[in-house]
């Protein structure tokens, strides 16, 4: 028995010898790994993961812009316009100023212009005119857009046989396509070359069929017009009218508003507070052809 109990005494010693060796070889090699890892921590820090929340905290609190009527002219305009819509048509009178230092040529009205009135092949009621000057190596361009000048005087009013155009009390000189029998005398009588003739062409008309697009009617002068089947305003003669459908609305022209410079100023002349007549005061603002005895109603800022 005491034998036994001595080899079992010696066997527990023996495994209790390994167990400690195994557990502090354990121990050890996490104490070396902690010290290795602190070594590291302390001269390579690894990089933390961003969470975005520093980046926002710095960005700088940027002031909202307030537009207003004050800070936009578009805005100032379409106030003006409304509030000239609520006089009698007698007491208003539309005026356009251009301002040539700030057209850049882009034709950006002549193409809204077209989308808006649903414009035919050879029909613009906007073209910008191209005006090249000085000498050659100082030479510069400058751009005319050309809407009809809505004259006081219109020479195309006089010639008319049928009295099918005419001066609206707003100033606007207005075409009856029911009335216009396609004579183009008053495309003739136009100093500017405002007035254009509508052949009934299409720009589809040799492909297989006519786009949807071509066909869709245009709202001029309080009618909505179609020209299919050779209706009017096919035949007639045909020119800019300010976007009246537009102005009916409480809407500036299209050409105004879609101008990238904002080279056009538009409202009641009658308005002496106007932005429009504020324009049409500055010192350095011609009319084209003054000397025909017109009295155009577009002014240019040069």
């Amino acid at each position: 028995m005491a034998e036994e109990k001595k080899q079992e005494s010696l066997l527990n010693k023996e495994i209790s010898r390994k167990d400690f060796l195994r557990t502090a070889g354990v121990v050890g090699g996490g104490v070396a790994v902690s010290v290795a890892a602190v070594t590291v921590s302390r001269l390579s820090p690894p990089p933390e993961v961003p969470t975005g929340k520093e980046t926002i905290r710095n960005i700088p609190d940027f002031k909202t812009v307030e537009v207003n009527e004050k800070s936009d002219l578009l805005l100032r305009m379409q106030a003006e316009l409304k509030k000239a819509l609520a006089k009698p048509v007698e007491e208003r009178r539309w005026m356009m100023v251009i301002d040539t230092r700030k057209c850049v040529g882009c034709h950006a009205c002549t193409v809204a212009c077209i989308a808006e009135n649903k414009l035919p092949p050879g029909v613009v009621y906007r073209p910008v005119v191209q005006e090249e000057f000085g000498e050659y190596p100082n030479t510069q361009l400058r751009f005319f857009p050309r809407p009809c000048m809505q004259c006081e005087e219109p020479s195309c009013v006089a010639v008319c046989p049928v009295n099918a155009t005419w001066k609206r009390p707003d100033g606007i000189t207005q075409i009856d396509y029911d009335k216009c029998i396609g004579c183009r005398y008053c495309i003739s009588a136009c100093p500017y070359g405002a007035r254009t003739s509508d052949f009934g062409e299409y720009y589809t008309e040799d492909t297989p069929e006519l786009q949807p697009y071509e066909l869709l009617s245009s709202n001029e002068y309080g009618k909505s017009w179609n020209r299919e089947g050779h209706n009017s305003p096919m035949g007639n003669a045909r020119k800019c009218h300010f976007c009246l459908h537009r102005l009916n609305e409480g809407e500036l022209p299209m050409c105004v508003s879609t101008c990238i410079g904002r080279a056009n100023y538009f409202g009641d002349a009658n308005d002496p507070d106007s932005l429009v007549s504020e324009m049409a005061r500055q010192p350095n603002q011609i009319k084209l052809l003054e000397e025909k005895g017109t009295k155009p109603s577009v002014i240019y800022l040069v």
